[in-house]
């Protein structure tokens, strides 16, 4: 799997003299239910096909964008997109975590309700490293009025790093691989706790049996995987609280909550405040 990431990123950087687009996402505006939003920076680069979007841009605000084959999407920490997955398309995805560095590579058929092709890597990350200030750079860079020709040597720079730390992971033995499997496990219920996830669709999504992923969690983590999904399902509940005039309801859905009043009980039993207190 470490090959399939290393050969994909060396194919961009060797036979793309540049992107095509690079979009910036933002915050400005209300993310619609069911976006990604995430605490931690996001690079999508589109392989192949259309890869439809909403975004908010912070000039035109919420509107609809086709990103084609050799256009790159960046989404700071906390800023949303919204992937409509109706066309055909490839999509390299790079979650770059306080811990982990996750890689996702999605293949998708037009008017198909599932993925055909889907693959994940995670490795540990360099923190206090070089990568550090490119990911802060163009976090402000988003912000900017002018964003090229800096965001394309950015990008590139980005890139580049990323397959350097695929080339040498700072661990390999089997006992640190379940450390990567465990916090790659962590990085996917960060990105998807929107949805409903189950003991048993993360087990499917990584190709483990619920039993060993229950038992990766009681070895690795300091809460069972159910405590982890609550944990942080209220801790984006809490951003949205304060970040959003969501009404109750609408804050326990995204955060994949079903039921308005069992999100509250599990609120107040986490953070010891109703979510109304909690807003203030």
């Amino acid at each position: 799997m470490n090959t399939t990431f290393h050969n994909v990123i060396d194919s961009i950087l060797t036979e793309r003299e540049s992107f095509n687009r690079i979009w910036f996402a933002s915050d400005l505006n209300t993310p619609p239910q069911f976006s990604y939003q995430v605490n931690f920076p996001r690079l999508e680069l589109v392989l192949k096909g259309e890869y439809v979007n909403e975004l908010d841009d912070g000039e035109h605000g919420i509107h609809q964008v086709k990103l084609m084959a050799g256009d790159a999407l960046y989404i700071p920490p906390n800023c949303w997109n919204k992937p409509n997955w109706d066309t055909e398309c490839s999509v390299l995805s790079l979650l770059f975590g306080k811990r982990q560095l996750g890689f996702s590579l999605v293949s998708k058929l037009k008017d198909t309700p599932k993925f055909y092709d889907v693959q994940k890597h995670s490795i540990h990350a360099w923190t206090g490293h070089a990568i550090d200030p490119m990911l802060q750079a163009l976090n402000m860079l988003a912000k900017e009025p002018v964003q090229a020709p800096m965001d394309e040597h950015l990008l590139l720079a980005l890139l580049s790093y990323s397959q350097q730390m695929l080339k040498a992971p700072i661990h390999s033995d089997s006992k640190n691989r379940v450390e990567d499997l465990y916090q790659g496990i962590c990085i996917y219920i960060q990105e998807n706790f929107h949805r409903p996830i189950t003991r048993e669709t993360i087990a499917n999504r990584f190709n483990v049996s619920p039993n060993h992923l229950s038992r990766i969690f009681r070895q690795q983590g300091h809460m069972r995987l159910a405590d982890y999904i609550s944990w942080v399902r209220i801790e984006r509940a809490k951003f949205m609280l304060k970040k959003y005039p969501f009404r109750l309801t609408e804050v326990a859905t995204r955060c994949g909550f079903q039921d308005v009043n069992y999100f509250c009980r599990v609120f107040k039993t986490k953070t010891g405040r109703t979510p109304s207190e909690y807003r203030g």
